[in-house]
């Protein structure tokens, strides 16, 4: 499975899941950067059938509507779509 590793500063266990064509994934990407924040991401769209499958189902137990971006922080939270301020605030 293709998932990117972007290294920065340890915030806990940060996975986005993302499009590469999506202009919000990207802004969150941009926002992770800006935070400094160490994190893993994989661009759903760009990975073959059986593989998207599985991970959309992973998504599926975090956001059932498996839309994008889908932020889970440490397994335990998780925040759907680009909100600044709450990404920011959980990673304070």
């Amino acid at each position: 499975m293709n998932i990117k590793h972007v290294e920065g500063i340890k915030k806990g266990g940060i996975m986005l899941y993302a499009l590469s064509t999506c202009v919000w994934c990207k802004k969150t990407k941009r926002l992770l950067n800006e935070l400094d924040a160490e994190y893993d991401y994989i661009d759903v769209d760009l990975l073959d059938e059986n593989e998207k499958e599985k991970v959309e189902e992973e998504i599926r137990r975090w956001n059932p509507a498996c839309s994008f971006p889908t932020l889970v922080i440490d397994k335990e939270r998780c925040i759907v779509g680009y909100k600044n301020d709450e990404i920011r605030e959980a990673l304070g």
